[in-house]
């Protein structure tokens, strides 16, 4: 009896880049086991030291979480399908803010024309009009996702605005970052998207942030807003934010990209789960790579930003069936949309039964990408980009080892380097010399930062990891290397 597992793109590569794999088993425990099995280099990823399922993958059986089924046990016929769906990131939900109030959000005859094609709509009429001009919502991040929610909301005549971000516009946001344009490089995110949200609606109010979210300031920006819409790109700044919105009891518009799939969900802790309940830790830091190392669909954010805007205007209308208590996950390669259901955790540490969880904590920490956490690279196991090019001038031997994938070698690469692509770091172990000098590089440091992590858990001891990767090389010894 053949089981269809789907494999999901972050874990393709320990697959050979299959989408998905046909195995044999009489429960989903039996078919994961056997995944784990032809694929090694998955065990780590799949399975605790204890043998059990991580806490940051979740497995469905057709459309079924089987956490809420018989977990591992549950038994498997033939046709199911297996779903791996690890962190990357219904009914009708009012808002009982002031978006119901909507008396006090009166409308100008500018506005009347510019809302035309909603007013004649009777799911928002001018009544519903009202209630997205007295809206305030919050989005979290101004990249790849907060540029088609921004310019969407302003155009649907969303009140009041909040941008949070700190960073500064690149030439690589161009490519799916369509708030910004070529004059707007090296100016702050938030002036820029500012300016471009006013220019599409100057009825709009925009407060900017110009900060990192963190414990200390998230319940103080979050509280004013009715929607807070995540458009980050980290784990930490997510579980902060469903932290804060669980806490302070505000609907999560949730959407996180990656290559070609994206993933939506509203969480609501009032109404359904939280994305602890979907995800109760995140997975090792370099095991999920960021947009800056996968890469992304140039036009993935618009589809998964638009989604998640259409979510917001309609818990703000209190309109048609939310996504809350669903996971819709988008395959642009095979333009496939999948829902699958989600459950509230009775046991989630913050909006369970019995809370743990009652304060904002340390996100980086939890992480793991804190001060002591497991995957962290130590100072005195980096080494700088101008270190490594001294020694390189003094004629040392240097084993330089490129961790990235081979399309990325081929943009670019230091001379003299090896490609051995992290995926394949596990089986390839056996070409390693304990007693030899290494150094990891990869984009930014991150992946080889894990390869080096991986390896001094074996016994190795003399390998370091570039710092800031090949990035940090062409910015500050090859100028003329290509960036990306």
């Amino acid at each position: 009896m053949s089981i269809k597992v789907m494999i999901p793109t972050a874990l393709r590569h320990y697959v050979g880049n299959q989408e998905s794999v046909l195995l044999q088993g009489g429960t989903v425990g039996e078919v994961v086991k056997r995944l784990a099995e032809s694929y090694q280099a998955l065990e780590r990823h799949l399975f605790n030291e204890q043998g059990k399922i991580r806490n940051f993958v979740n497995i469905y059986l057709n459309e079924e979480d089987i956490r809420y089924l018989k977990n591992v046990e549950t038994p498997v016929k033939e046709g199911d399908t297996i779903t791996i769906v690890p962190a990357i990131a219904g009914g009708v939900t009012q808002l009982e803010r002031s978006t119901q109030k909507s008396s006090a959000a009166e409308l100008t005859q500018e506005e009347i024309r510019r809302y035309g094609r909603h007013l004649i709509m009777p799911e928002i009429g001018l009544a519903g009009q009202k209630k997205l001009k007295a809206a305030k919502v919050l989005l979290v991040g101004a990249g790849g996702l907060g540029s088609p929610l921004s310019l969407y909301l302003a155009a649907a005549g969303i009140g009041r605005i909040g941008l949070v971000d700190y960073d500064l516009v690149d030439y690589s946001n161009l490519q799916r970052q369509i708030i910004y344009s070529v004059r707007d490089v090296n100016r702050p995110k938030l002036e820029a998207a500012k300016d471009r949200i006013l220019e599409i609606n100057p009825n709009v109010q925009v407060d900017t942030y110009e900060t990192r979210l963190t414990s200390e300031n998230a319940m103080e920006i979050v509280r004013d807003y009715d929607v807070v819409i995540d458009g980050t790109d980290n784990f930490p700044t997510r579980y902060l934010v469903n932290d804060a919105c669980v806490l302070l009891g505000k609907p999560n518009v949730y959407g996180s990209i990656f290559r070609f799939e994206g993933q939506v969900s509203v969480f609501d802790s009032k109404r359904g789960p939280c994305y602890r309940c979907l995800y109760p830790e995140p997975p090792p830091p370099g095991l999920v790579p960021s947009c800056a190392e996968g890469g992304v669909l140039g036009v993935l954010p618009g589809v998964i930003g638009t989604l998640q805007a259409t979510e917001a205007i309609k818990l703000i209308l209190g309109k048609g069936e939310s996504l809350v208590g669903r996971l819709l996950l988008f395959d642009a390669l095979k333009m496939d949309f999948r829902e699958l259901r989600l459950q509230k955790d009775p046991n989630c540490p913050i909006c369970g039964k019995n809370p743990t969880i009652k304060t904002l904590i340390d996100y980086e920490a939890f992480c793991g990408l804190g001060r002591g956490g497991v995957d962290t690279v130590s100072e005195e196991n980096e080494i700088t980009v101008t270190e490594l090019k001294s020694a390189m001038d003094r004629g040392a031997h240097v084993n330089l080892i490129d961790v990235r994938e081979p399309h990325e070698y081929e943009i670019c690469r230091i001379e003299g380097s090896r490609l051995i692509p992290v995926g394949e770091m596990s089986n390839r172990v056996n070409e390693f010399n304990l007693t030899d000098e290494y150094v990891f590089q990869c984009h930014t440091g991150v992946r080889s930062g894990w390869a080096v992590n991986f390896l001094r858990q074996l016994g190795f001891k003399k390998v370091k990891n570039l710092k800031g990767g090949i990035d940090a090389w062409a910015m500050e010894i090859d100028p003329t290397m290509s960036r990306y």
